[in-house]
Formats: structure tokens, C-alpha cells, sequence
């Protein structure tokens, strides 16, 4: 069971991420689908496919990769990476031309080949600060408390 969910998130990269294939959704996520993310909240299916779809307008070469995996039972954990580049307006940004590479992990619950659930964490103020939208802190001055 474990090899087949792993294969499925491999396959979701590859084909609906990798590929800004949106309408490949419903092939891989259930219609009561959950997102548990720091950044955002709760989200639901269709709120989540949605930011994909934002997020391939965004950042249109955008390619995600997978650098490790574990699976056991119904639960997959990948860490993975994103290069992009920001080309389109995203979350009240405005398109900067720069490059964008961040990382993150997902826990995916995956029941009957379909993701039910999904908690993720990925570094979002590096991804701000690389987009212009928040300062990086100078290593040579005293961080402001």
C-alpha cells in the first residue's frame, strides 16, 4: 500500500503540478479533501484547487521535485523543492520577474487512491523575502525586537 500512495504523490508532481494541469485534481484528491497549512488554515478542495491554479498563473515554469519520501500505511511524508519564477500577480503580489526556490513537506492521508488530507509545512517567509514582499534581516545588525 505504502509503494502505491508514494507512487501517487510522485505521479501528482509529475502530471498535475509539474505539468499547471489543474483539471487532473479530482484524479487525485477527494471531493472532501482537507489542507492543514500554517500560512493559509484549513483549506477545502475546491479553496485548494484554486491556489494551485493561482499558483501556476504565477509562477507559469514553475517544477517541483521530490527529495524524500517515507510511506507506511494509509500516510505519505515527501520533502520536496520548488523553483519558479514569479511572472503573475500571487496573493496581492506583484509579478517581480525573480526566481524563486523553496522547499517544504507534506503528510498526505491517502484512502482508496485519493488524498483525503494533507498537513504541510513549507518555508513561507523565505519564499516573501525572495519575492520582495519582506525584508531579509542584515546579518550585521542586531535583529529589532
Amino acid at each position: 500500500m505504502s509503494e502505491a500512495n508514494k507512487a501517487l504523490i510522485r505521479r501528482l508532481l509529475r502530471e498535475c503540478f509539474n505539468q499547471h494541469n489543474a483539471d487532473l485534481y479530482p484524479e487525485f484528491y477527494s471531493e472532501t479533501f482537507v489542507q492543514h497549512t500554517p500560512a493559509m488554515g484549513k483549506l477545502g478542495a475546491e479553496q485548494h484547487r484554486q491556489l494551485l491554479i493561482s499558483l501556476f498563473a504565477a509562477f507559469p515554469d514553475s517544477h517541483w521535485t521530490v527529495v524524500d519520501q517515507i510511506g507506511e500505511g494509509e500516510k505519505v511524508v515527501t520533502r520536496w523543492t520548488l523553483v519558479a519564477t514569479h511572472l503573475g500577480a500571487f496573493m496581492g503580489i506583484a509579478p517581480s520577474g525573480r526566481q524563486l526556490i523553496s522547499g517544504g513537506v507534506c503528510i498526505d492521508h491517502i484512502v482508496d487512491g485519493k488524498i483525503v488530507e494533507e498537513w504541510e509545512e513549507w518555508d513561507t517567509l523565505g519564499m516573501m523575502q525572495q519575492l520582495g514582499a519582506v525584508p531579509v534581516a542584515k546579518v550585521d545588525q542586531p535583529l529589532a525586537v
